[in-house]
């Protein structure tokens, strides 16, 4: 399959300032795809205009807008006749081999779905930077270990590759969660393919600039999370007992990180520890968690170590909104829902 061809579906609502960047770096691609897709899902601004000044980009816009990122991917579904389709957000920018290092992974006919290593484009804000610290130590320590474990928990939306004949016979990218990527990564699994995350392949992405389009995209993120887990957990357990096991870490994470960030007052304040000491050993076991990983990170993406270091208190500010939301999504799609209570989240709303 390094010679399959392949199709990039790209939806666009409202991205014609961020749109250009992304179709540049699919016509650098040193194995060019063969036909490039913008869904103008119902955009008020220019982006339909952009996309169509792109030689070879084919601009297709529904009657209304669509409400969701899956529904704008499934609405270029029919237009694609490849035996790959890459999925790219409207401000996600490819490195010029992403294309080229990911194909390989489907010489493998039982792998139903890839992607490459995320990192942030700008790293200008609090969030951003945040954000920043987040992706280095995820894509540089959870997924080469969930790797390791032929079991990746998710094959991110902003660049996944999929095997055209297998997403079309699934149905198309899932609609009946949030987060379409952890929906079909864990189907995928959960029927005996492989999804595959391949490090070298690296993305670009556009996070959130400001502290409301943060809640939002975190809000999606977590009750997009509960809601494959309320919809797969059973089956991944008997199917796929070591995603399974990722998932079950992570929720116990949730459950668990109010008790660690709370750990040094109440031993200050129950058991009469020093602050100072409490504090120090609270921080001294943060780092040694966290600074190696954010090291060997700096040295892959050739990154100047300080600025990666000065970037890692801001992650705490991102850390703070993600157990807020986490536990939000919780308590809705895993207790309120099951009990008919709430519809859950239902609303697609974008990050940015």
């Amino acid at each position: 399959m390094s010679h399959a061809t392949l199709t990039v579906i790209v939806p666009a609502h409202n991205e014609e300032h961020g749109l250009p960047a992304t179709l540049r770096s699919l016509a650098a691609q040193t194995t060019p795809p063969e036909k490039i897709i913008v869904v103008d899902d119902a955009s008020t601004d220019r982006t339909g205009e952009v996309a169509a000044s792109f030689d070879g980009v084919t601009v297709l816009r529904p009657p209304h807008n669509l409400g969701s990122k899956a529904r704008a991917q499934n609405h270029a579904l029919p237009h694609c006749d490849t035996d790959l389709i890459l999925a790219v957000d409207a401000d996600t920018v490819l490195a010029p081999d992403y294309i080229e290092r990911i194909k390989p992974t489907f010489d493998d006919p039982k792998v139903g779905v890839a992607a490459g290593n995320v990192q942030t484009r700008f790293a200008r804000t609090p969030w951003e930077r945040g954000r920043s610290t987040e992706y280095l130590f995820g894509f540089h320590w959870h997924r080469p270990i969930q790797q390791l474990a032929d079991s990746p928990m998710v094959c991110s939306g902003c660049c996944s590759v999929f095997r055209r004949d297998v997403l079309t016979s699934f149905g198309g990218f899932p609609e009946r969660t949030i987060v379409e990527d952890m929906d079909f990564t864990w189907s995928q699994q959960v029927a005996g393919r492989k999804a595959v995350y391949v490090p070298d392949a690296v993305a670009w992405a556009a996070d959130p600039e400001t502290l409301t389009y943060l809640r939002k995209q975190v809000w999606r993120w977590m009750a997009g999370f509960m809601q494959n887990v309320r919809l797969h957990l059973p089956r991944l357990l008997t199917r796929k007992p070591m995603l399974a096991t990722w998932v079950l870490i992570a929720l116990l994470e949730i459950l668990l990180a109010p008790l660690w960030w709370a750990t040094p007052l109440w031993l200050a304040f129950a058991a009469h520890e020093p602050i100072a000491r409490t504090m120090v050993w609270w921080t001294g076991g943060e780092l040694l968690l966290t600074v190696p990983v954010l090291l060997h990170a700096a040295r892959r993406r050739r990154l100047p170590a300080g600025r990666v270091l000065l970037n890692l208190p801001f992650v705490y500010l991102n850390k703070a909104v993600n157990l807020y939301y986490a536990w939000k999504a919780l308590i809705v799609e895993l207790v309120l829902v099951p009990l008919r209570l709430s519809q859950g989240l239902t609303v697609y709303e974008k990050g940015r």
